[in-house]
């Protein structure tokens, strides 16, 4: 089973995500963890994608597909992957098609912009285990620390409010070509294709995707 999930910043794909891959079991690749990785390992190329990230920008096709095609390529994903984040733009998606590799399931998350807004600018992380909150929908016990170490909880730079306003600007530019690339694939029968309306709640949105790939 392969799947795309699709949607802007704070549509939910994270938190679905490990339903999925925890209930098909298969890898989650996730263009932003590969991506925050190696900002994390400073190597060449992730002092690129930290400059691009920080200024509200997106990482080059470039870059990115080629992470992408070496993470597809490794053991683990012979018997199908999870993509959450990629494709971004439709040279990605084109991409993707000329690896030959048969994408089953594109499900797409649908949030108002207003609402992304909030939900990600009032996220908070606990770096070393990468436990997320959220100061209205899931505080910590206490504020601003994390749960199980106390130890202060961070605002990633990139959900900075100017920067996610950039970004959302940029999936919005690239959004329309994605439907449509997506729409003539499940017209002509090489995927199904499924939008999902992001601001129900978690559990529904579970069940609806499990009716999906049931």
């Amino acid at each position: 089973m392969r799947i795309v999930l699709l949607g802007a910043p704070g549509t939910g794909k994270g938190t679905q995500g490990k339903f999925i891959v925890e209930k098909y079991k298969i890898p989650s690749i996730s263009t932003g963890d590969i991506l925050r990785e190696n900002i994390y390992l400073k190597n060449e190329i992730g002092n690129k994608i930290k400059k691009k990230i920080q200024k509200g920008q997106l990482v080059s096709n470039k870059i990115v597909c080629n992470v992408i095609k070496q993470r597809i390529e490794k053991n683990d994903c012979i018997n199908g992957f999870m993509l959450d984040g990629f494709p971004r733009t439709i040279d990605q998606a084109h991409f993707l098609s000329k690896l030959n590799i048969k994408i089953d399931y594109v499900i797409e998350f649908i949030v108002p912009y207003e609402l992304i807004l909030e939900r990600i600018s009032g996220r908070r992380i606990h770096v070393p285990s990468g436990r997320v909150y959220h100061i209205k929908f899931n505080p910590p016990q206490i504020e601003e620390k994390d749960d199980v170490t106390g130890d202060l909880l961070s605002l990633r730079k990139d959900d900075n409010l100017e920067i996610l306003k950039k970004r959302l600007e940029e999936h919005k530019k690239n959004k329309n070509l994605l439907d449509q690339y997506y729409k003539n694939e499940k017209k002509i029968g090489n995927i199904k294709y499924f939008k999902i309306n992001g601001t129900d709640s978690v559990l529904n949105i579970k069940n609806k995707i499990q009716f999906i790939l049931q």
